[in-house]
């Protein structure tokens, strides 16, 4: 049992040691362009868990919500209870399958776009969440390049997430953090309902 516990302790002790090393380098600030994407659940979920933890280090959240629209969120409902600090914006027609009109879509997501620059060039706003707005760029409803010169020329401190699948490649290019969720199992592949706090 020693033997076990000396030979955990120094496994610890060398990934504290590789960990320090990693911390020490990392000496730079700056706002993060962050991208979730992929087939799995979880992107807005996660963007939202960001505003969350900003929200709590006292800083400005701006929202804007592509695509979505159609029902109301518990996100868009709670963020009504920080009208100062949270600036939430659902500026969607509902899924693009639904909506089933190309021009209609695009005169939302540059109506939402409009939206999303003016948060971008708030001052006052620490964190930007652009939901969906891979959606809106995989089908081409905005300029990659127009999306691109804004997010890369913000102010040097605003962080900037963006989520949505099929994230294009220019953007994964120029983010700093990209995730992708896998879909490995899903409820509505067993006949499961979306349900309101979990989907909504």
């Amino acid at each position: 049992m020693d033997t076990d516990n000396d030979s955990h302790r120094q496994r610890m002790q060398r990934r504290k040691e590789a960990f320090e090393a990693r911390r020490a380098r990392a000496t730079r600030e700056k706002g993060l362009l962050i991208v979730h994407t992929g087939a799995g659940k979880g992107k807005t979920t996660a963007a939202l868990g960001m505003a969350f933890r900003a929200l709590g280090q006292g800083m400005k959240v701006g929202i804007v919500q592509f695509i979505k629209g159609a029902i109301v969120t518990g996100e868009a409902l709670l963020a009504k209870e920080f009208p100062e600090r949270l600036a939430f914006f659902t500026m969607g027609d509902g899924f693009t399958w639904n909506t089933q009109n190309r021009d209609k879509d695009i005169a939302s997501a540059r109506r939402a776009w409009e939206q999303a620059v003016a948060l971008l060039h708030d001052p006052t706003v620490h964190l930007v969440i652009l939901d969906e707005l891979n959606v809106v760029l995989h089908y081409d409803y905005l300029p990659i390049q127009e999306v691109l010169h804004e997010l890369q020329s913000r102010r040097a401190d605003l962080h900037v997430v963006v989520t949505g699948r099929n994230a294009k490649k220019e953007l994964v290019a120029a983010a700093d953090l990209v995730t992708e969720m896998k879909l490995v199992k899903h409820p509505y592949r067993e006949g499961i309902k979306p349900q309101p706090g979990i989907e909504f």
